[in-house]
C-alpha cells in the first residue's frame, strides 16, 4: 500500500529490532536487478558482521521502516580506518518520496561525526535514481569499473565508483 504523501519521513538510528525490515528491503533491492551484484539475502549475522555499528540508519513512514543506510568497512588497513562503504536502500512503495536523501542526511553528519572523512559508493550504472541521489548529497563520480561482476542472470555488470569527501574532517 503506497503511503500518504503527507506523512513525514523519520530517519532514526537503527535498532537490532528493525532487523527484519533491513533485510526485506535489501531483498527488494536484490530482486529489482539494479541495486547490487548480490544475489541472496544474507542472514542478520553475516549483514551485522559486514557493517559498522556506529552509522546505522533507518527512515520510517508511519513508523514503518522504509529504508535504510549503513557503512562497510573500506578496509582493514589502519591507514583506511575514515574511508568507508556506503549503502542506502528504500523500500519499493517508498521511492520517490525522499527517504534516501534524508537518510544521507542523516548519515553524512554521523560518518564525520565517527571520524570517517571519505565515503565510497559502487552503483550500477544503470541505478540513475541512486546515481543521482548520491549526486545531490555532494558525491562525485571517480570512475566506472567495467564488467567487474556477473549478476544473477550472468551478466557482466559495470559499477560506478563515487566519493564524497568531507570538508570537515580530513582535510
Amino acid at each position: 500500500m503506497p503511503f500518504a504523501a503527507r506523512l513525514p519521513v523519520v530517519v532514526e538510528p537503527m535498532e537490532p529490532d528493525d532487523a527484519p525490515a533491513v533485510l526485506e528491503i535489501y531483498g527488494d533491492g536484490i530482486a529489482g536487478g539494479d541495486a547490487t551484484l548480490e544475489t541472496a539475502v544474507p542472514d542478520w549475522h553475516h549483514w551485522n558482521a559486514g557493517h559498522r555499528r556506529d552509522c546505522r540508519f533507518v527512515a520510517r513512514i508511519d513508523g514503518k521502516v522504509v529504508g535504510w543506510t549503513a557503512l562497510g568497512r573500506y578496509s582493514t588497513r589502519e591507514v583506511y580506518a575514515g574511508v568507508a562503504w556506503e549503502s542506502v536502500y528504500v523500500a519499493t512503495d517508498a521511492r520517490g518520496r525522499g527517504v534516501g536523501t534524508a537518510l544521507l542526511d542523516a548519515l553524512v553528519p554521523g560518518a564525520e561525526a565517527a571520524g570517517v572523512w571519505t565515503l565510497i559508493a559502487g552503483i550500477l550504472v544503470e541505478n540513475e535514481a541512486s546515481l543521482a541521489l548520491h549526486a545531490r548529497a555532494g558525491f562525485r563520480r571517480i570512475g566506472v569499473q567495467e564488467r567487474i561482476g556477473q549478476d544473477a542472470h550472468g551478466r557482466w555488470r559495470d559499477v560506478v565508483l563515487m566519493e564524497r569527501r568531507s570538508r570537515q574532517i580530513g582535510v
